[in-house]
């Protein structure tokens, strides 16, 4: 069996839910955009807004000296290595020319080359005098690297120690902005969380479900997507906390609601039967019998075996026979599928703003057909 909707009426509610899905796409963008841009509210936090600003700077600007002291150092260093370096080679090669000569005048025995002698051994004693100077020079400009080095690495260092302390203090401060950020998000959750259920409960089968239902899917976007990856950690201690407490509530409602509906349907299934059938709607029956299960009891039934009349769980009559041809047909069904006459009991609850209209509608033609039987 299907559903009462007509082909017309069953598009119409495939659009209307498209329509909800719209309306819930425009929400949800619109939504983003403004959960986005909550973080705006807040100034962004810099390390300088924490740190001691007059040592820092300080500290900044002799790191600096330091540092073009250091340049300085290394290029004159690099220019007194290479002096020291090319006095160094003039040094050897006047030793090893002079050790040349010394044995040439040992070969010789010449007396008159000894002022020779003594104005070489002169000369290289001077370029020994100016490789040592030359070192000595490199050695000034090594200590005043150094001292550059040294310099800078204790700026550094304690400049460091001023950013060190002012990071600490700037990470506690964006936790608390973070805080307050999720803070704006949460108060603007939440009072759609409670709309959204206060519209589901009141309104979902109002005249304009479909804007009910797409404020429904945009709230729970909003909380699960915009919310929820927001949620402070604080070590997962938070979230799986806050899951856990959840996860209680959705339980306990569960359970509880599942409750209920079993006291329902024992207190439905005390009932006579005439007042059960008065009680089940129309377009419920019809679902429920499509899917194979009783209208009343909602439990499997074998509604394809002729001998089954009633429902064996609960007693509740499925099918009957027609007043007027006598076929077997659905106990509620409204009109026999064999003569068309109308069944004697309406199986409806008491019309609704939906059901009163599809009653009217059916009634006519069954006014109509009698009318033409006549």
């Amino acid at each position: 069996m299907k559903t009462s909707l007509r082909l017309s009426e069953a598009w119409f509610r495939r659009g209307l839910w498209l329509l909800s899905l719209v309306f819930a796409s425009f929400l949800i963008g619109l939504g983003g955009t403004v959960v986005g841009d909550l973080p705006r509210v807040e100034r962004q936090l810099r390390l300088d807004d924490f740190i001691d600003r007059s040592a820092a700077q300080a500290q900044r600007d002799a790191l600096a000296r330091a540092q073009q002291a250091r340049t300085e150092a290394d290029e004159a260093l690099a220019q007194a290595q290479l002096r020291a370096r090319t006095a160094q080679a003039n040094t050897r090669s006047a030793q090893a020319s002079l050790g040349d000569w010394l044995a040439t005048r040992s070969a010789t025995a010449r007396p008159e080359q000894d002022p020779a002698l003594i104005e070489r051994t002169r000369a290289l004693d001077e370029l020994r005098a100016a490789q040592r100077q030359a070192q000595a020079a490199a050695e000034r400009q090594e200590q005043r690297a150094l001292d550059a080095r040294q310099a800078a690495a204790r700026s550094q260092r304690q400049l460091d120690e001023l950013e060190a302390a002012a990071a600490e203090r700037l990470q506690a401060a964006e936790r608390r902005q973070e805080l307050r950020v999720f803070g704006y998000r949460l108060a603007l959750t939440l009072p759609l969380l409670a709309v959204a259920g206060w519209l589901f409960v009141r309104h979902r089968k109002g005249n304009g479900w479909p804007f009910v239902w797409g404020f429904v899917f945009f709230a729970l976007f909003t909380f699960f997507v915009e919310l929820v990856p927001y949620l402070p950690s604080y070590g997962g201690y938070v979230r799986y906390g806050v899951g856990v407490v959840l996860t209680l509530l959705a339980g306990r409602w569960a359970i509880a609601a599942l409750q209920r509906y079993l006291a329902r349907q024992q207190a439905a299934e005390a009932r006579p039967e005439p007042a059960r059938r008065q009680a089940l709607d129309y377009d419920v029956a019809l679902a429920r019998l499509a899917k194979g299960v009783c209208p009343g009891c909602e439990r499997p039934v074998d509604l394809k075996n002729a001998a089954i009349d009633f429902c064996p769980h609960c007693g509740i009559g499925l099918f009957d026979r027609c007043g007027g041809c006598g076929s077997r047909k659905s106990a509620f069904a409204r009109f026999c599928h064999g003569c068309g006459k109308a069944a004697e009991t309406r199986p409806t609850a008491t019309p609704g703003p939906d059901t009163e209209l599809s009653n009217i509608s059916s009634q006519k033609p069954a006014e109509d057909h009698e009318h033409g039987r006549r």
